[in-house]
C-alpha cells in the first residue's frame, strides 16, 4: 500500500530513523504496474499533510523479498498471492499489518486492513493503516533495540 510505505516513512523520518529503516510498497500483481498512486489514496495521503510524487506501481520481486526483513501486507488475500506468485513455502516471513498491533486492542489485532479499493472508503483504511504502521515501527524498535 502506497498509503502504508509514505505514513510508515513519516513516522520513521520523525523518529530519527530514515537512515536505520528502508521502506517500499509493492504491488503482488500487475494490473497496476507503473501507474501512479491511486487518486483517492493519493488524496487521502494529501489530507495528512504527505506526498507521494513519483511513486509507481510495481510488482514484488524475489529479490525485494530477499532483501527486507519484514514483509507486510494490507491481508490475507495478498499473502496468499505472493506466496504463489514468490513460490513461498511455509514458515516465510510475510505478515499482516494489523498482526503486528497488540492483541489487547481488539478492534485492530489479527485482522484485515479494510481494503478501500473495494470499500471505498479511504478514511477507513487511513486508520487501520496508521494504527498498524504504528505497532509495525514498536515492533521494529524493540526487535533491533533502536531507540
Amino acid at each position: 500500500s502506497p498509503m502504508a510505505e509514505f505514513y510508515f516513512r513519516r513516522l520513521i523520518e520523525e523518529a530519527g530513523l530514515a537512515k536505520c529503516i528502508a521502506v517500499q510498497s509493492a504491488a503482488v500483481s500487475n494490473e497496476e504496474e507503473g501507474n501512479p498512486v491511486y487518486p483517492l489514496a493519493k488524496r487521502t495521503l494529501a489530507q495528512h499533510g504527505i506526498g507521494c510524487k513519483g511513486k509507481v506501481s510495481q510488482v514484488i520481486t524475489p529479490d525485494m523479498y530477499n532483501e527486507y526483513d519484514y514483509i507486510v501486507c494490507m491481508d490475507n488475500s495478498n499473502i496468499q498471492i505472493m506466496e504463489r506468485l514468490l513460490r513461498l513455502g511455509k514458515g516465510h516471513k510475510a505478515k499482516r499489518l494489523l498482526d503486528y498491533v497488540p492483541e489487547e486492542n481488539l478492534a485492530y489485532h489479527g485482522r484485515d486492513v479494510k481494503d478501500p479499493w473495494y470499500t471505498r472508503n479511504f478514511d477507513q483504511a487511513w486508520d487501520d493503516i496508521t494504527v498498524g504502521c504504528e505497532a509495525l515501527l514498536e515492533t521494529i524498535r524493540a526487535e533491533a533495540s533502536l531507540k
